[in-house]
């Protein structure tokens, strides 16, 4: 670590980084609350509903870039303050939405706090692992990470109880005012935060990394998208992505329809529940890494959600509910492993880039529940859960072989990234 670096600083940027990843988690796990709450409330169709998620996630694809490139200019801090500041005034924004008891409005509201969340995790991922040495950047990550799993399991429990829990019959006005004070307050920890960033000072990842990698080439599109397990790996990042998002959008209308006298609130429980099989799912597959490939788990616990989205389509009653909460335990590795296998040998200069480009394949959170809420409308929403079969089976074969193309190692092997992966 440079001498001109204060480890009093560093470890302050590392607890306020840790805070960002409890953030936007307690944001996602509201997100897929708001899709049902907006359905009782509004009277919209699923398929209407899903447009949620469209703005949400179509948010993360617009800011990447722009949020890769105020990182280049002002370092990972001026990413992260841009984060804040547009999370807080799209939290803000919820209040005019849910007077008017707009729809469109709250999109708008929800497609700002996404551009604010997208700033964040473009800078957030890269920085904490450079926020030291090279050998402690596993212990950081899964500290942060944890604290994301909190935010995501907390959503549901806040929004079960704020505004699952008002009944359709019962007035809107009310649970417009809980929406409200969930949001508002977010707005405020989000100010404060704002606040500590810009008072504290950060140090860049440059100055506290050891500086082992040299970067190598232009740093141009061209060379980053020249390795083709990047390009596949940027395909099954968005296919997951698709999936894990349309299982989590859709999780309460499947649950209150296979478990006869299930209330929304109690559903929002289960998905609660679903939320920490996820993170368990992580932290208990993560030793694994170090004896199996990581490619290699991450195709068996695809094609095992393979299965699971067929059986969602022939099981009733409490068991539908507990195997798709056992679809979440399995899709918990996914992002970070399929990140590891995507950077694998691309040149430190590209990094930046690379993350911006893996946060923009998080679009395809925007498109999977439009379409999984049309077969729903029409089918069921059991029959929705099968559009999700073709992206497990491409991350499966990208876990098996396609994250071997023009690449030739074993992620297990390799330190750089099995710090990555163990995030």
């Amino acid at each position: 670590m440079g001498d001109n670096v204060s480890s009093k600083n560093v470890k302050i940027a590392a607890c306020l980084v840790t805070v960002l990843f409890f953030l936007w988690g307690l944001s996602y796990g509201l997100i897929d609350v708001m899709n049902k709450n907006f359905q009782n409330q509004l009277g919209i169709t699923k398929a209407t509903s899903g447009l949620l998620q469209a703005a949400y996630f179509g948010g993360y694809f617009v800011i990447a870039t722009p949020a890769a490139l105020v990182a280049k200019r002002f370092g990972f801090k001026g990413g992260i303050i841009m984060g804040l500041f547009l999370y807080a005034v799209g939290a803000l924004l919820i209040v005019p939405a849910s007077n008017a008891h707009s729809f469109t409005m709250f999109l708008g509201a929800f497609f700002v706090i996404a551009c604010g969340l997208g700033s964040l995790e473009t800078n957030a991922n890269p920085y904490i692992t450079k926020l030291g040495h090279d050998e402690d950047a596993a212990f950081r990550i899964n500290v942060a990470q944890s604290f994301n799993g909190v935010g995501q399991f907390l959503g549901p429990i806040i929004g079960g109880s704020l505004f699952l829990s008002i009944a359709k019959s019962d007035d809107i006005a009310r649970n417009m005012h809980n929406v409200q004070l969930v949001y508002v307050g977010i707005a405020a920890i989000v100010v404060c935060m704002l606040f500590l960033f810009l008072i504290t000072k950060m140090p860049e990842g440059a100055e506290v990394s050891d500086g082992e990698n040299s970067a190598e080439g232009n740093g141009s599109y061209s060379q980053l998208f020249s390795y083709k397990h990047f390009k596949l790996g940027a395909l099954a990042q968005f296919l997951y992505i698709a999936a894990q998002v349309g299982a989590g959008a859709f999780f309460i209308n499947y649950s209150v329809e296979h478990w006869q006298g299930l209330a929304d609130s109690k559903a929002a429980y289960f998905f609660g529940i679903a939320l920490i099989a996820f993170m368990v799912g992580r932290i208990v597959t993560t030793p694994l890494m170090k004896k199996f490939s990581a490619g290699k788990i991450l195709g068996v616990y695809s094609a095992i959600n393979v299965i699971l989205m067929l059986c969602l389509n022939v099981a009733t009653g409490s068991l539908s509910i507990f195997l798709l909460i056992a679809s979440f335990f399995f899709m918990s590795i996914s992002f970070p492993t399929i990140f590891a296998l995507s950077v694998v040998k691309i040149p430190e200069n590209l990094v930046k880039t690379a993350s911006s480009i893996i946060i923009m394949s998080i679009v395809g959170g925007a498109i999977m529940p439009f379409f999984m809420g049309h077969v729903a409308d029409n089918f069921g929403t059991a029959a929705g859960y099968l559009l999700l079969l073709p992206c497990f089976l491409y991350v499966a074969w990208y876990g098996f072989k396609g994250c071997n193309a023009e690449c030739g190692m074993d992620v297990k092997t390799e330190k750089p990234n099995e710090e990555i992966i163990n995030a």
